[in-house]
């Protein structure tokens, strides 16, 4: 049974910055540490951005090579689901960005995982944990650096 995990962070910048930070997805490999290879399979030219990437990820439990497919809600909300994968039943998830008085934005991120092969649940836990951190933690440097 899948279960969502979630973090929070703030980051020095408006969330416009923060969510192209987010929707370049060529650039995740250079500071996502769990991505290796992107691809953008297709992208809404209505709003100019992807909704379906292909992804080569390592996150040590998990490798898988896998397509997601997102929406996006302006700079507000993206949320993803996954489409096709080899190892993983779901890998749905979402980053919600809202202004921070005073500046700034809190990004908070949601990530549901569930694999094909048996897990114990703790280590499946610890891999979200993981990639959330990362995640979160390479986007506030991405984007302030």
């Amino acid at each position: 049974m899948a279960e969502r995990t979630s973090s929070t962070i703030t980051i020095d910048a408006t969330p416009a910055e923060v969510m192209a930070v987010i929707a370049g997805f060529e650039a995740y490999p250079e500071w996502t540490g769990e991505v290796k290879e992107t691809e953008v399979l297709e992208v809404d030219d209505t709003i100019g951005r992807a909704v379906r990437v292909r992804f080569k990820l390592d996150a040590g439990v998990i490798s898988d090579e896998h397509v997601l497919g997102y929406t996006w809600d302006g700079d507000r909300e993206v949320r993803w689901t996954l489409v096709t994968s080899q190892m993983l039943k779901a890998l749905d998830g979402r980053y919600a960005l809202s202004q921070v008085t005073g500046g700034g934005t809190e990004v908070t991120y949601e990530l549901t995982v569930d694999v094909k092969i048996p897990m114990l649940g703790m280590l499946k836990r610890k891999a979200e944990k993981v990639i959330i951190d990362r995640a979160l933690t390479g986007l506030k440097k991405r984007v302030e650096g």
